[in-house]
């Protein structure tokens, strides 16, 4: 039986290690796509909409897997995104400081024309952040790549009190929807 040939559509470095965890090769095919929330559009809607359209975007030869994910920080129904400067990741931390918020991920598995798509929640609790916290964070220069402008697996993590859910969904790729999408569609990743 050949090997399956799989694609991550997708830059994120978190993702090619959560990926890379399940001992799979893949290659990286990030697929570029207009990330602009439509109006009114919610957050879990959101996530699902661009996971699709990045597996669609970076479909390949027939009988290649593509994995594709989107993931959002909520704050009661606002989407934050990845901060563009350091004044925007200071907003971001100062709102996400003492409050538990959402983190969303869409996720889609797509093979020979059939598609499965799921978004996984997981709930995130700060402790209080003091502006001097903030400013040593925003430093490191670890928040602009990520949703919400924190990591949790890495100096961001030292803000989080609590996690209710997928630890991997907020890092970027909830590992056992993945799995389950793929069975859904007949593909084995784990063997």
């Amino acid at each position: 039986m050949a090997p399956l040939r799989i694609v991550l559509a997708s830059g994120s470095p978190r993702r090619r290690e959560l990926l890379s965890l399940l001992g799979l090769e893949f290659d990286v095919r990030p697929a570029g796509i207009d990330e602009t929330e439509l109006h009114g559009e919610a957050p879990v809607a959101y996530v699902r909409r661009l996971s699709a359209e990045k597996a669609r975007a970076a479909l390949v030869a027939p009988g290649t897997v593509v994995i594709a994910a989107d993931t959002t920080v909520d704050l009661d129904g606002r989407i934050l995104g990845k901060p563009a400067d350091d004044d925007e990741a200071r907003v971001m931390l100062r709102l996400l400081s003492a409050r538990t918020h959402q983190v969303h991920t869409g996720v889609t598995v797509v093979r020979d024309g059939h598609a499965a798509t799921e978004a996984v929640t997981t709930l995130v609790t700060f402790s209080p952040i003091s502006d001097s916290s903030i400013d040593w964070y925003i430093s490191t220069g670890e928040p602009f790549d990520k949703a919400g402008g924190y990591g949790l697996q890495g100096a961001g993590g030292v803000f989080i009190t609590s996690v209710s859910g997928s630890v991997s969904n907020v890092i970027g790729l909830p590992l056992d929807t993945l799995v389950e999408l793929a069975n859904r569609l007949g593909i084995r990743l784990l063997h």
